[in-house]
This record gives structure tokens, C-alpha cells and sequence, in this order.
């Protein structure tokens, strides 16, 4: 159920941003990948061992480094940031014993990622072909 829910809500989620305008910013996906890669850090939180809390911490770093090179270098950076967690999310059980961590959780968080990145990165590719064949620039 929890994959349903999270590819379903990634559907949604990405076709709402797309129809109110909101993914034409160029914060927007880079925000949505460190919002993503912080929901870790609060199921350290519920598991309360520092260690758990600090290893959180590193893997965390990572997706929000890429999130921020996705704001100020190129948004392939956050649609790979974003992917890249999904995949993180498959064997995040044998990086850290995060005992705060749901039980449905990795399977959802991985199903919207995964799904959520692989739809930016379609209309990302969309929409420079469209700005090409128009003779538009991506700056």
C-alpha cells in the first residue's frame, strides 16, 4: 500500500506544481529534495541516540548538497538528488538502525522520490526541447 500511496501522491503532487506554475521556479524542486532528505533526521529525533542523530546528519548532507548544487549550477542536480534518495531509501535500513523510522516508510518515501524525480526530469527534458525548438534560451 505504502508504494500506491507514494507514487500516487508523487502524480499528484508534481501535476499540481506543474498546473499552478510553482516548478517554473528555480527553488522549487531544490526545496522539495531538502524537505525530503530531512524527514530522517526527525525519526532520529523519536529514536533519540545521537549516534543514530549523527549518521542522519551525513547522509542528509549529501542530498542537501545536491539539492543546493541543483539551485545554483543546474536542476539536474536536484532531480538526481531527489532520485538518489529514493534509492538511498531501498537500503537505508543497513546504513543507519534508525528505530524512529516508520515501518512503511522507506517503501513510500523510495516510491515518491523515484517517481517524483523521474517526472521533473520529463518535463525538464520537455520543456528544453520546446524552448529549442522555438529558439528560446534556458537562461
Amino acid at each position: 500500500m505504502e508504494y500506491i500511496v507514494g507514487i500516487t501522491l508523487a502524480l499528484f503532487f508534481c501535476a499540481a506544481a506543474a498546473a499552478l506554475g510553482m516548478d517554473r521556479e528555480r527553488a522549487f524542486y531544490p526545496a522539495v529534495a531538502i524537505a525530503v532528505a530531512s524527514y530522517y533526521l526527525a525519526f532520529a529525533v523519536v529514536d533519540g541516540r545521537l549516534e543514530v542523530m549523527m549518521s542522519e546528519v551525513a547522509i542528509a548532507a549529501v542530498f542537501i548538497a545536491g539539492a543546493v548544487a541543483g539551485f545554483k549550477r543546474s536542476p539536474w542536480f536536484a532531480v538526481f538528488a531527489l532520485g538518489g534518495h529514493g534509492v538511498m531509501d531501498a537500503f537505508h535500513h543497513h546504513l543507519v538502525h534508525n528505530t524512529g523510522v516508520p515501518q512503511v516508510w522507506p517503501g513510500f518515501c523510495m516510491s515518491f522520490d523515484i517517481v517524483a524525480a523521474v517526472l521533473v526530469a520529463c518535463v525538464m527534458l520537455a520543456r528544453a526541447r520546446s524552448e529549442r525548438r522555438h529558439g528560446l534560451s534556458l537562461g
